[in-house]
Formats: structure tokens, C-alpha cells, sequence
């Protein structure tokens, strides 16, 4: 697996971004005139405190939201033009989502979760099955592809959660407090895995974490505090 995006500009691309969410008659303002320049290949943080926005931003760079004001460009689309089928299909092509909480389908097998975004995609079977084989070594659980997620463990889930994103080969990986609801010896797998990802797969990574020992990990943090980024601390 490599990144399939080679540019001089930055992969993503946020460009004084608000955003203002409707609650009867209030507007909430969660992100003011934010810009941020991600590069292909960079693993980048966002750490804030709650409600700072960060899981909003990552939802926008994912296409999962739209800002009220600005652009979000990904690979040198502006996401925020598409719409719909566009979208969707844009984000199947070009993300892969990681999840707290895991998000896997107890009803199906390791394997089956991990080949759930294939479905929408035009490759057959047999394809899709050399496709979950490949995510599934690359996360070291080949020999637990059969079991279902109740006799996983929770860092085991999440090593799923992971091939599953990054079964179809994506651009980018949004991962959101991917070790918020692990003890720490499975969060520092977790977070090697990740780190292996970008360093050996060459895959661009945006984390949100409020855990400094995570943040440690990626090459680049960015705070974020009432909507804003605030001044980069040395690495």
C-alpha cells in the first residue's frame, strides 16, 4: 500500500474555514477563520480541549460536513462543491475513517467488517478477498479473519477498524481518539501500527487525540481552542 497522491501542494488544503451550526434561534460558531495545510505524507495531530472543534474539522476534511464559509480542498478537489452521490463517491475513493469506538458490525466476521467498503466498489470477489487478506496482514490479525468482534479484543477491534480503513488504499486517514477506549499497552499497538503506516506505507495521517502521549507520536501538532489554531509548540 503507498499514497496514491504525489503533488508539490499540500494533500489537504483548509482555507479560512467557518463553521456555524443552527440550534433554533443560536448560531454556534465552532470554527472561525481556520486555515491549516496538511502535506502528503505528514501524520498530524489535533489536540484541543472539548468542544475546541476538532472532531468538526476532521469531519470536514472528510467530507462527512460542509463549512458555512471557505474552502476544504483534498488532493486538489474542493470537496466542498460536491454533493450527494459525488461526495460519497469521493470519499470512498479517497478516505479512510478510524473510529473510537470502532464501529464494527457484530454480526460479522473480522473479514467481512474489513470488506465493507469494497462492496461499493466495482472489483469482484475474488479481488475483494485479496484486498482483506493484504489489510488484515498488514495489521496482524490473518489468523483472527474469522472470528466476530464479541471475541476481539477492544486492541484487536480497533486493528480491524484500521484494515477496514485502509482495505480500499485511501488518500488519507482520519482517525478520531483511536485510542480513547484502550489501556495503554493497546493504545502504544494502535498508535505503532498508525506510525508504521505513514513511515513505512507512506499514508497521510490526521489524528484527533487530547492525549499528549498520542500527539507525541505524530510528526506535527496542532492545537486548536475555541474554533482557532493557536501557535505550535516545538517538536
Amino acid at each position: 500500500m503507498s499514497d496514491k497522491t504525489s503533488s508539490n501542494g499540500p494533500l489537504v488544503q483548509v482555507d479560512r474555514v467557518d463553521k456555524v451550526f443552527h440550534r433554533g434561534s443560536e448560531d454556534i460558531h465552532v470554527l472561525a477563520d481556520l486555515s491549516l495545510a496538511v502535506p502528503t505524507g505528514e501524520f498530524l495531530a489535533l489536540m484541543g480541549p472539548s468542544g475546541s472543534g476538532k472532531s468538526t474539522l476532521l469531519n470536514l476534511i472528510g467530507g462527512l460536513d460542509q463549512p458555512s464559509k471557505g474552502s476544504v480542498r483534498v488532493a486538489g478537489e474542493d470537496i466542498g462543491r460536491l454533493s450527494g452521490r459525488a461526495l460519497s463517491h469521493w470519499r470512498a475513493r479517497h478516505v479512510g475513517f478510524v473510529f473510537q469506538l470502532y464501529n464494527l458490525m457484530p454480526v460479522l466476521t473480522a473479514e467481512r467488517n474489513v470488506e465493507l467498503p469494497l462492496l461499493l466498489t466495482h472489483l469482484s470477489r475474488a479481488q475483494r478477498i485479496k484486498h482483506v487478506e493484504t489489510a488484515l496482514a498488514v495489521v496482524g490479525l490473518s489468523h483472527r479473519a474469522k472470528h466476530y468482534p464479541r471475541t476481539l479484543s477492544g486492541g484487536e477491534q480497533q486493528r480491524v477498524g484500521i484494515a477496514r480503513a485502509i482495505v480500499t488504499d485511501p488518500t488519507l486517514l482520519l482517525c478520531d481518539e483511536p485510542t480513547g477506549d484502550l489501556d495503554r499497552k493497546a493504545g502504544d499497538e494502535i498508535l505503532d501500527l498508525l506510525q508504521g503506516l505513514n513511515r513505512e506505507h507512506g499514508k497521510t495521517i490526521i489524528m484527533v487525540t487530547h492525549d499528549p502521549h498520542a500527539s507525541a507520536r505524530a510528526a506535527r501538532t496542532v492545537h486548536l481552542d475555541k474554533g482557532q489554531l493557536k501557535n505550535e509548540p516545538a517538536k
